[in-house]
């Protein structure tokens, strides 16, 4: 049997690669994505103090360490008993706009937008942010990195830090703003709304009103029905901070509604031999492979994910945008792996009108921000990280040191939709051996989509470390390989 190797997979966070194996016809037999790092943070983290946390878990990775930050905040909330103050709430949710603001303007225009602002086909050196540059002009480059620039500096002054933040506490935060801080973040977050309607502008006139890439878009290769899932607010609109998890099913209808403290009880988690990543899947459905429909507990989360697990945005031009979305595609659930894109756009948008009201609100100022805690226990935190949703869940002993910790991050929520929508697109392309460049990074458009950052996705396996190990002579034969399966 014939394969073929992209090795390494490009334009992600982490590590990976694509193995498509070909039968006798030359056509795809089966193709997988493989992840071999393994950062075992779950393990590591035994034995530390619970309010260390928080900044140990944001070193999983430089890419997301808000979305682990604020998760595991929210988990010593809940095994501390504590309760933040409203303007702690408020601090929190704005500062993680700032994140979702600089997070998915990097997955457009560094990582995911070159396969359209450039070209799938185009060569490898020009799919990248030098030739968004060329098509975009140096102008448009000013505005990305600006703006990018203008997410991280929000994170900075509210979180202490741009990239990894301290400010998290159980049961608040750890310092208020000042009026000078307010008229600050206010100009960079009017700016950030300003860009986010030139990028969706941007991405109408290049894809949205080009039929081929619509057409490629709703191609059979990147179709995939699968589950949906996202935290809502009371209304079932999307919100990245807080909520009960909503699970649609692939025709778009409740399938489950649950607080975050349920997680258990709804999800549970698969392993294969031939990749350090875990499978989660609904409990209800249950794990019946890589296999999608109704039928199969495999479920996806992130902009897409929770675009169609939600009835909508909770900000008037992002529900604007989103209707426009649907009507576009033809009508919710979209399933196109490809309009992740479209999604995670909207989302930039929302987060700024969501961050216009929350710089505005009168409490964000109050210096109330942090409330007493409580005797330690188990505790749960849930947020919508830019790749989908985060759970940190921890047991605290009584000396607050953690005794256990669980952690299912956006990219492993995601993992059995990525291996398929890899394998489908692989089999809808590739035909009796014709391959080129451009097709194989068609292939890898379909992982792409979902932003994955495997650094945070691998982190505790039960058993040891596989490991094999082959002995050579002096002429490169084969002497001894000795083997550790498990």
């Amino acid at each position: 049997m014939e394969k073929i190797e992209v090795d390494p997979i490009t334009r992600l966070e982490g590590h990976g690669k694509i193995t498509i194996f070909l039968d006798d016809d030359k056509n795809v037999e089966n193709a997988y994505i493989q992840i071999p790092e393994l950062r075992g943070f779950e393990t590591f983290c035994k034995g530390r103090r619970a309010e260390d946390m928080p900044q140990l878990t944001s070193r999983i990775c430089g890419v997301c360490p808000v979305a682990h930050h604020f998760a595991s905040t929210k988990a010593l909330d809940s095994a501390f008993g504590v309760e933040p103050p409203g303007p702690a709430k408020k601090l929190r949710e704005l500062m993680y706009c700032g994140y979702l603001i600089y997070d998915h303007t990097l997955h457009f225009y560094f990582l995911g937008g070159p396969d359209f602002v450039v070209g799938p086909d185009a060569p490898a050196g020009k799919r990248n942010i030098l030739g968004v540059i060329e098509a975009a002009g140096i102008d448009a480059a000013k505005e990305v990195i600006k703006h990018r620039a203008f997410g991280q500096k929000i994170t900075a002054i509210l979180g202490g830090k741009a990239t990894h933040p301290v400010c998290g506490l159980p049961g608040g935060v750890s310092k208020s703003l000042s009026q000078e801080e307010v008229s600050e973040i206010e100009d960079m977050i009017d700016s950030c709304h300003e860009f986010a309607k030139f990028t969706l502008d941007l991405f109408h006139d290049i894809v949205v009103e080009n039929e081929d890439y619509v057409d490629l878009i709703l191609s059979d290769p990147y179709q995939l029905d699968t589950y949906n899932m996202g935290l809502v607010d009371e209304n079932n609109k999307v919100n990245f901070y807080d909520g009960e998890i909503r699970v649609t099913d692939p025709a778009g209808k409740e399938f489950l509604k649950f607080p975050v403290e349920e997680y258990m009880d709804h999800v549970s988690e698969n392993v294969e031999e031939w990749t350090y990543m875990k499978y989660p899947y609904l409990k209800k459905v249950g794990w019946k492979g890589l296999t999608s429909g109704k039928e199969s507990g495999i479920y996806r989360v992130g902009p897409l994910g929770r675009l169609n697990a939600a009835d909508g945005m909770a900000t008037p031009e992002a529900q604007k945008e989103y209707e426009h979305m649907y009507n576009t595609l033809g009508g919710k659930p979209v399933n196109s792996t490809l309009a992740f894109h479209w999604a995670r756009l909207i989302e930039l948008l929302y987060a700024t009108e969501r961050a216009k009201e929350l710089i505005g609100d009168p409490e964000i100022t109050s210096t109330h921000v942090r409330n007493p805690v409580g005797v330690p226990g188990e505790g749960i935190g849930v947020v919508e990280a830019a790749r989908g949703t985060l759970i940190h869940h921890y047991d605290v002993d009584d000396n607050g040191l953690i005794e256990k910790a669980n952690l299912i991050v956006a990219t492993t929520n995601n993992a059995g939709a990525i291996t398929m929508s890899v394998r489908d697109a692989a089999m809808g392309l590739v035909h009796e051996g014709e391959i080129d460049e451009g097709m194989l990074n068609k292939v890898e458009m379909a992982f792409r989509a979902y932003d994955p950052c495997f650094a945070c996705a691998t982190h505790s396996l039960p058993g040891e470390m596989p490991l094999k190990i082959e002995i050579l002579d002096s002429d490169e034969k084969l002497v001894k390989t000795i083997e550790r399966s498990t």
